[in-house]
């Protein structure tokens, strides 16, 4: 129901998904260990505290040094905290004033922290920048933001939502429980960017098969963006199908067999990504594709699963983790009017240089096309 009225309001040119990204840390406290948490985005309705709230109201548009409006790719306002509260405001690291760093609000334990810093005997790390956020047990913070209406202990994330009012209310909230308040996730450089919905040519029935249109890449990063499942996803065209996420590429950090960005299954066979195209039954179709490593130290036996419909291909690459790819072909005669191209790893690698860090097969220039079939006549 929410792809049908993303679709019918994107053909209307009345509204755009939009992408959240951010990136998380998981710090580990030497006297109690955190447990596993995560951090939510939704867009169901400000009456959840817990979750990305929508409202109707009305704000101007603001504009500051350190970041553009939400409604061009970058930075939002103060996204990356380098701008922090008074001294008065702060108690050690705790944040007492809900509106402290300027352009967010808090809530319950929130830190301002500096890179550098001590805890205990604990070394605190911030990516980019000198200054961080930190969320203790049920703590968030919020910033509100115009949508298009107006003119390495690391992971970065991508979320996307659709824009409902002219104003949004972000807000991130640590679902985690733990004994410790002190121990919870960093937050750091949060960025926003509008995505295009792509559309089928006659050069290719898969929507965005180059995988051109995705999340902002955060400058200056390494890791990619990770792409949970879920209705939010922030790969147009595409659907997460899998428990763990896959990894989005850029050619300045990885080597991508085709344009500037790729998708790679991070998780074994707990990553796929996959499509539903319209089809005519008894066609032949071609699904065309690479397989390559993206130059990251992922070595060994690479197998990727290929699906349309029912049928299947199985491709094989040998990876020497310096880069490099294969094109595999995917020829089947559709039995219904909508077929299900979807691509799944089979292996799990880690990369070589840490032996620790997942990895796997990346997935570029997807193409489906109709195929003519030439019957030939015997006497």
């Amino acid at each position: 129901m929410w792809k049908k009225h993303a679709d019918e309001l994107s053909a209307s040119g009345l509204v755009e998904r939009d992408k959240i990204q951010g990136k998380m840390s998981q710090q580990q406290c030497r006297s109690k260990p955190c447990k596993t948490r995560s951090t939510s985005l939704n867009t169901k309705k400000e009456k959840s505290s817990a979750w990305l709230g929508i409202t109707s109201k009305k704000s101007p548009a603001q504009k500051t040094a350190d970041g553009p409006c939400a409604s061009g790719p970058g930075l939002l306002r103060n996204g990356n905290f380098e701008r922090g509260p008074l001294p008065s405001q702060l108690r050690n690291t705790t944040v007492k004033d809900p509106h402290a760093i300027p352009e967010w609000e808090i809530s319950g334990y929130v830190e301002y922290i500096e890179s550098g810093r001590k805890q205990r005997d604990m070394l605190l790390v911030v990516p980019e920048g000198s200054f961080a956020v930190r969320l203790g047990n049920e703590a968030s913070i919020k910033q509100r933001i115009k949508t298009i209406y107006s003119s390495k202990g690391w992971d970065s994330y991508a979320w996307s939502f659709m824009a409902e009012f002219e104003d949004v209310e972000l807000l991130f909230h640590n679902t985690g429980s733990s004994d410790d308040a002190a121990c919870g996730l960093v937050i750091d450089c949060v960025a926003m960017k509008t995505l295009n919905l792509p559309k089928r040519t006659n050069k290719n029935l898969l929507k965005n098969g180059d995988f051109e249109e995705g999340p902002y890449i955060i400058p200056n990063t390494t890791i990619g963006v990770l792409i949970p499942n879920g209705h939010g996803s922030a790969l147009p065209g595409w659907i997460v199908e899998s428990a763990k996420p896959i990894k989005y590429l850029d050619s300045a950090h990885y080597w991508v067999p085709s344009g500037k960005y790729a998708v790679e299954l991070v998780a074994g066979m707990e990553s796929a990504v996959a499509q539903v195209v319209k089809t005519v039954p008894g066609r032949v179709y071609a699904l065309a594709f690479l397989v390559g490593d993206g130059n990251n130290a992922c070595e060994g036996t690479m197998l990727v699963d290929a699906h349309a419909g029912v049928e299947k291909l199985r491709v094989v690459h040998e990876s020497t983790g310096k880069g490099g790819s294969k094109r595999a072909e995917l020829r089947f005669t559709s039995t219904a009017e909508r077929t299900r191209i979807m691509f799944r790893s089979l292996s799990y690698n880690t990369r070589s240089d840490d032996l620790s860090s997942l990895c796997g097969p990346v997935i570029d220039d997807v193409t489906l096309l109709s195929v003519r079939v030439t019957h030939r006549l015997s006497f």
